[in-house]
């Protein structure tokens, strides 16, 4: 099956590379996509991911995989795809909610040089709250590994340095996959990836949609 790879702000597609020769190696195409927050909007993003589907997948059955910002870019295209919607997403660490990190950083004049209008959005809990949830199975995958105190910014709550579960998880916590990882390696989790090719083979078994 293709599937779209899209990283997190901050990062690159290098950020991908483990998780595209693991799913390679269990069969299928992974796709890497990169956008740069720093020099281009939300829009502009989304509409090349758009082009990129058009271009290089076969919309009859594939999969968009996403880290961290990487969700938004997913779910801002949802609406732009119509008929060649996915067959199924995968949202590794997303902020879920206009997040305590994003809203802290959003002050900070390098953070809005840095990472432009879409670090911004993530500050932004109306936009946050409209944006759409894919029509197709949906697997979410929380990070655990973040320090729990009293004292640190999370209080006792599971955490993975940058989003608490909460957070990545929004209402769908029951359904979500908690992972003992950080926000910014999860998608080198093992347990991740054997989760993606469980649920990939799964959907393997319901052939292209015509």
């Amino acid at each position: 099956m293709d599937l779209v790879l899209i990283h997190g702000m901050g990062t690159t597609p290098v950020s991908m590379m483990l998780l595209r020769r693991r799913l390679r190696q269990a069969g299928h195409n992974p796709i890497l996509f990169g956008y740069y927050p720093t020099f281009e909007g939300l829009q502009h993003a989304t509409a090349r991911l758009v082009k990129l589907i058009d271009r290089q997948v076969d919309t009859r059955h594939y999969a968009l995989v996403g880290h961290s910002l990487g969700t938004v870019i997913i779910r801002t295209a949802l609406g732009h795809l119509e008929n060649r919607a996915p067959s199924a997403c995968f949202f590794l660490a997303p902020p879920m909610v206009a997040c305590k990190a994003a809203k802290f950083f959003s002050r900070i004049w390098l953070y809005k040089l840095l990472t432009g209008e879409m670090g911004q959005l993530l500050a932004v809990d109306a936009f946050m709250s409209s944006l759409p949830m894919p029509p197709v199975p949906t697997r979410i995958y929380a990070g655990i590994g973040g320090l729990r105190h009293s004292w640190l910014p999370f209080g006792t709550e599971a955490n993975d340095f940058i989003l608490s579960v909460s957070e990545a998880t929004g209402r769908f916590e029951a359904e979500a996959l908690k992972v003992p990882s950080s926000h910014t390696y999860i998608m080198n989790s093992k347990l991740v990836f054997n989760d993606m090719a469980k649920t990939l083979e799964a959907l393997a078994g319901t052939g292209p949609r015509h």
